[in-house]
C-alpha cells in the first residue's frame, strides 16, 4: 500500500485515504466532529491540511488516523516528512525519496 523508498507527506496521505473511502473534505469534517466530540473541526481545516499550508497537530493526527483508517505511524512519518518537505520544497516535483530529505529508507513500512 504505501510505496517503499517514496516520501509521502501529510497532505498527500490525507488526500489518498479520504479519495479512497469516498470523503469529501465536508464529509471528513464531519466524521472528525462525530468521532473526536470536538465541533471546531471544520472542512476548511481539512482543505488546509491537503494544500500543504497547515500540518494536523498530535491531537487531529490521531483522529485522522481513526476516521480514515491510517496507522498511527503512517501518520506521524507524514508529519514529519511536510516539516522537512516545507523546508526545502522543490517545486518541480511532488514526489520526494526519504533518502533526500535525510530520512533514510522506509524498510520498515507496514503493507
Amino acid at each position: 500500500m504505501y510505496l517503499q523508498g517514496k516520501a509521502e507527506p501529510t497532505w498527500q496521505l490525507i488526500r489518498r485515504f479520504r479519495d479512497r473511502q469516498g470523503l469529501s473534505q465536508q464529509a471528513l469534517a464531519e466524521r472528525l466532529a462525530v468521532i473526536s466530540g470536538n465541533s471546531s473541526i471544520t472542512r476548511e481545516h481539512v482543505s488546509r491540511w491537503e494544500r500543504g499550508k497547515r500540518i494536523p497537530n498530535p491531537y487531529w493526527r490521531v483522529w485522522l488516523g481513526r476516521a480514515l483508517e491510517i496507522p498511527p505511524e503512517w501518520l506521524e512519518r507524514a508529519a514529519m516528512i511536510a516539516r522537512r518537505v516545507r523546508v526545502i520544497h522543490d517545486s518541480t516535483s511532488h514526489e520526494y525519496s526519504l533518502e533526500s530529505l535525510g530520512l533514510g529508507s522506509w524498510g520498515d513500512h507496514v503493507g
